[in-house]
Parts: structure tokens; sequence; C-alpha cells
């Protein structure tokens, strides 16, 4: 066996990413680490890992958010290195830094790379001047004159963006100047709470462009790859819903040209490690969004059509391998989807569903990929991102990969809260999914999917479950039946059934 990158690494964090970063280590024969939170303390990525440490109460702030507890649990177990994973301190430049200073390698890009692409005004200028094609837009403006003459500049619509955020924060489109000085000031306020930082800048807004992300990795030897694109254009407040690898309007030329320009936004602030360059596409022109400095949640789709196991990548480049390999000019290998299985109501604006979960059966079969933070008895909470699992399906071509997921989606049965499963059904039926006529405006411009299904179908389930439970009370049932009443072959379509409510032992939606 060869000898692993690092004897021992802890996982500063949680769910779904810390399982996934654990199995990696143990296919490297590396040790590693589990934190936790209370609540978390028999979570499934505490129960995997090699050890454990409890670093605080249910609050972020006081346990996954806590860099001093992260480096001294790293320390208190003899780990060498520390995996990040993505959200929380993944993009922090301070706490990538405080790690070296601790004498420990931090599982991502130097601190200054993160600092450049964390800055968005600042990225763009170095973009720019590494001959990346950016939005039109601005500098961080300071205050209502300002803004208001970038925007006769830029021209309208616009789109004010917080300078030291991403995930939707700080965001707001502007049509008109009138409109501006009240978005810049909702804007300004949003971003001062979510970063601590007021600053905004302006850029034209692109109506109805695709998301399309290009996926680099990079050693400390000067070589730089791109493992080809995602699409991740379905997406909800500017948070991702779906991805795919192949995206259905990139064709081979396309690739290597977005490709290449990701390689030079790499290069430009010296980047190591696994990072993500994304851009919004339009009128077959693409422009630099941002960088992600870290895995990305949507990493399996670009596995599964590549066989590059990303996570291992960066552990080995941290310990100071070389990449090793050329990219395979025959990727991408057949096509590749991903549904976020998020503890959320999607017939209720998304809000957030806790609760214990009392039944879980995860989808199997040829060419599907279940990455979960969850199991049966697990009790979902309010406190961290809803994101429970991600279901992950790879096929031949883009239609079996759809066919296959609907089918996985089918088979997915999660008892005890409500999660976005029904809504990902819906999408998977949809025609203009299926034709791949796809932007970041999808779920807007398609508000059926979002509905519940009419109330006849509502009131004819209502009977059956109650025809039902009468049934289960009178009928012995063997162990493998379900507890909550619903018969293992469904029926309705798969359209339907994403309208299905609870209702007396029917069980909850999901």
């Amino acid at each position: 066996m060869n000898q692993p990158p690092f004897p021992r690494l802890l996982v500063a964090n949680r769910g779904e990413i810390a399982v996934r970063v654990i199995r990696a280590c143990r296919e490297l024969g590396i040790e590693s680490v589990a934190v936790y939170s209370e609540p978390d303390r028999l979570a499934p990525h505490v129960l995997q890992a090699d050890l454990s440490v409890p670093i605080g109460p249910a609050r972020a702030t006081e346990s996954y958010l806590d860099g001093g507890k992260l480096i001294a649990a790293a320390r208190q177990t003899n780990a060498e290195a520390i995996h990040p994973g993505y959200g929380f301190l993944a993009e922090n430049p301070d706490f990538a830094r405080a790690v070296g200073e601790a004498g420990l390698v931090f599982i991502g890009p130097p601190p200054e790379a993160i600092a450049a692409m964390g800055d968005k005004t600042r990225a763009r200028t170095l973009m720019q001047d590494a001959g990346v094609p950016v939005v039109p837009g601005s500098d961080a403006v300071t205050g209502g004159q300002d803004a208001a003459a970038a925007a006769r500049d830029i021209g309208f619509p616009l789109m004010l963006k917080a300078a030291a955020g991403g995930g939707g924060k700080g965001m707001r489109i502007v049509r008109a100047l009138d409109e501006l000085e009240p978005a810049l000031n909702r804007a300004r306020s949003e971003a001062e709470q979510a970063f601590g930082d007021p600053r905004v800048y302006l850029e034209r807004f692109l109506e109805r462009p695709r998301h399309i992300e290009i996926q680099v990795l990079a050693d400390g030897f000067g070589t730089v790859v791109h493992l080809g694109e995602r699409e991740c254009s379905i997406q909800r407040r500017h948070q991702k819903l779906i991805e795919e690898s192949p995206s259905p309007v990139v064709d081979e030329a396309l690739r290597e040209r977005m490709g290449r320009v990701a390689i030079e936004a790499a290069r430009a602030v010296g980047y190591q490690g696994a990072g993500t360059v994304e851009f919004l596409f339009v009128d077959g022109e693409f422009y630099f969004l941002e960088m992600n400095t870290r895995i990305q949640v949507e990493h399996p789709v670009t596995e599964l059509v590549t066989g590059v196991d990303l996570v291992q990548e960066q552990i080995r480049v941290a310990a100071g391998s070389p990449l090793g390999w050329e990219p395979d000019p025959g990727w991408p290998l057949g096509h590749a989807i991903e549904c976020r299985i998020g503890g959320e109501d999607p017939f209720n604006g998304f809000l957030p569903s806790a609760g214990r979960i009392t039944e879980l059966e995860a989808p199997a079969g040829p060419g599907v990929r279940w990455d979960s933070g969850i199991s049966a008895g697990y009790e979902v909470g309010l406190h961290y991102d809803p994101l429970l699992a991600k279901l992950v399906v790879h096929g031949a071509d883009r239609l079996q990969a759809i066919n296959r997921m609907r089918r996985s989606l089918e088979e997915l049965h999660v008892a005890g809260i409500i999660t976005t499963q029904s809504f990902h059904l819906a999408v998977m039926e949809e025609p203009d999914f299926l034709a791949g006529r796809l932007s970041i405006e999808y779920v807007d411009d398609h508000p059926d999917l979002l509905r519940d299904a009419d109330l006849p179908l509502l009131e004819a389930a209502a009977i059956a479950a109650v025809l039902l439970e009468e049934e289960r009370r009178d009928t012995p049932r063997p162990e493998s039946a379900r507890t909550d009443g619903r018969p293992r072959v469904r029926q309705l379509s798969g359209w339907q059934r994403a309208g299905v409510t609870d209702g007396a032992g029917w069980g909850r939606r999901s």
C-alpha cells in the first residue's frame, strides 16, 4: 500500500460533505477526525470517522465557525491537516492562514488566492488584467451619486452585488434610475449583515443567461488543468438546485475555449487545489461571474464523467504531490445529473422542514450515487443549511441520465420530514428541462413546479389514506412493509405524486 499523504486529517465540517471527505481519507489510508456540535453528536459523519471531538453548542459561531476550536481539535488529536469542505470557513483566508501558522496543512488554495477571489471587485480587476471576459460593471460604489454615475455608464437593467459576498446575499436587480437608491440602501444593509462589509458594485444584468462553471485542478508545480463544465442554471434565489455535466449547449470547441479561460483565471491568482470558475452564458458568449476557491457541492457530476476523485486530488496536492496525469481527450464520459435533496417544502416557499427522520430508503442500482449526511433516526434541526443529501446519477447520454434520475427519485423514501424530492421529480418530467432549454430564471418561469396538485387529487389522496390506514390496522403486515401506510407500488404518475400531501396514515409528502 502506498504511503498516505497524511497520517491523520481533521474534517472541519458536517453533513454529507464531511462524510464524503471521510470516505476519501479511508481510501487513501488516512485516519479521519470528525468535529461535532451538540446536536450532531450522533450524526453519520461522527459515527463514520476514526476519531471525533466535540466543539460546542448548536450555534455555528460557537462551533463550526470557531476556527480556534477547530485548530485546537486538530492539535488535540495529532492531525496534520484540516479539510474545510464547503461553506463555514472553507473560503475564509484568515482561517486558512491560521491553520498554516499553527503548523498544519490547509486542504485548499493559498490564503492569498482565497482573498483575491473572495473580494468580487478585486477579482473582476484581476480577471480583466488576465484577459478573462467579464460582465461590464463598476468598482465598489460608496453612495448614491457614485452609483448613479456608474449606472449611466453601464446602462439598465443592472445588478447590485455585494463586493465581499456570494450566494445571492446583497443582490438586487435595478431596471430604472429611480429604483437605484432604495435598492442600493437595501443591498448595502444586507451585505453588511451577511459579510460585515457594506460595499456593493454594479454589473450589467444579463437577461436569462445560463450558469455554466468549469472545474479546475492545480498543483504546486505550475500545472493547471480543467475537467470540463457543469450546467448549474436551475436555481432559486441564486442557490443551485440541480446540476449536470456536460451542459446541453456546450460543444467540444466551446468547452476548450471556456477551459482555457478558466485555467488563465486560476493562474492569475496562483491557485492550488480544486476550484471552480463560474460563468454566465448568453447568446453564445460567456462572462466571468466568480471563482469558488473550494470543492463545490456539485463536484460529483464531474467525478462521474471523468473518473477523477476530486477530493483525493485536493488532499494529494495539499500534501505536495504533482497531479501526474493529463485530462483525457475522451471526457466527458456519458452524462451525470445531481439533485440536491434538502429538508425544505418546495410547495410552501421552500420553508425549512425539521424533525426526526423515521424511515430512510436510499435509491440504488446501476449508475446511482447517494451522498448523504442523514440516516433513519437522525434529527434534522434548523441550525444549519437544509441540504441533507445529494442524489447523483450517471448514464450513457442525457436521456438515460434523466430516466435514471426519475427512477431513483421514485425509489427514494424519506419519512418524518418534508424534502425537495417531489420538486425534482416534477423537473425531470418538465418539457423545457427535457429539451435542455434552461436559464437561471428557469424556476421563476415554471411556477407550476412549485404548486400542489389540483384539489380533486388531494381529496382522492386523503380518501385513499384513510382507507389504507383502516386496512393497515386490520391486516398484519410483514416487517418490510412501510410504517406510514403507503403502498410500495405507487399508481400515480411522478407529476401527480409531486402534489400528494399529508393525510391520516399517508405519510408526509417527500
